[in-house]
């Protein structure tokens, strides 16, 4: 008898049926410790999971599931010899519509004319438009797949960059050529020992005046300090999904700078999220129980 660990009645119900032989363990790491949880093989894990708690419940664990795209908040913290599987493929379509519609709310100055709807003011004029627009998107896996699709919907050119170049993927070591003509660039990578800070102040120089900055990867991928300073200067636009810090304090400079549009890290918050999630668990748990390779399993950092 196999058994799995999942979070929550819920994903338990989300993830049935379980294939034969299998028996679920419903614990979110807090006290008390249910028995069976010694037996545990296969855990599924939030990014909010006590995971101290659980790793020194389950001596017998093999595999950690997770729901989300990124894993940085599990870095030296799983057993060795445990295979950690990320969430890649649940979040891309909702993460590409955050960023469509961050791109589209900003160049159209939906912020602005919300802030004079409230005042009942009737402020037409012209805006920027995406279409004709160069996007050069940072980060070349699924997110940004996703976000490439959309983005030359609206014909505007997708420029895609990840690591290493391959066909039709700029490497990162191109970047300082591929900023000045870009006019919004878009993170979708996650966080690494490489992408942590990567948006510094050398960076946002190489960006040209007025373009977008768009962050739907992780906080500290940006030097919040060097943004602010360029924010305020009113030389760039920037939307963030996410900060740094995270959540972000009430007196923090950020929520007064110019030319910022602010989402409380809800890209890949939707209603159709957890179907696509405990899909994935289902499926995951039918290849560990038939001796085939599981998907999307972390190598190094990501």
């Amino acid at each position: 008898m196999l058994t799995v660990c999942l979070p929550s009645q819920g994903a338990l119900r989300l993830s049935s049926p379980l294939p034969d032989g299998v028996e679920a363990v419903v614990w979110n790491g807090s006290a008390p410790t249910p028995n069976d949880a010694e037996r545990t093989e296969f855990l599924v894990v939030l990014q909010n999971s006590p995971f101290t708690a659980l790793f020194d419940a389950m001596p017998r664990l093999q595999v950690v599931q997770t729901v989300s795209a990124g894993i940085d908040y599990l870095t030296g913290l799983v057993p060795q010899g445990v295979t950690l599987c990320d969430g890649r493929g649940i979040h891309g379509g909702a993460v590409a519509e955050w960023v469509m519609t961050a791109i589209l709310s900003s160049l159209r100055e939906f912020p602005g004319f919300l802030r004079a709807q409230e005042h009942r003011e009737w402020t037409q004029h012209v805006t920027g438009e995406l279409s004709g627009k160069r996007v050069l998107i940072v980060g070349a896996g699924d997110l940004g797949d996703h976000t490439a699709r959309r983005v030359a919907a609206f014909e505007a050119e997708p420029v895609l960059v990840a690591r290493h170049a391959r066909d039709g993927v700029f490497g990162t070591d191109r970047l300082p050529e591929l900023l000045p003509t870009a006019d919004v660039v878009v993170l979708v990578v996650p966080e690494t020992d490489e992408t942590h800070h990567m948006v510094d102040q050398e960076f946002l120089a190489c960006m040209r005046d007025g373009a977008l900055l768009v962050n739907a990867a992780r906080g500290p991928v940006v030097v919040t300090e060097a943004l602010l300073a360029e924010l305020e200067a009113r030389r760039l636009h920037a939307a963030l999904d996410v900060t740094d810090p995270e959540p972000l304090p009430s007196d923090h400079p950020l929520w007064r700078a110019p030319n910022l549009l602010i989402t409380p890290h809800v890209g890949g918050a939707v209603q159709g999220f957890p179907a696509r999630a405990y899909k994935l668990v289902h499926d995951q748990i039918e290849r560990y129980v038939k001796g085939e390779p599981l998907v999307n399993v972390v190598h190094g950092a990501y």
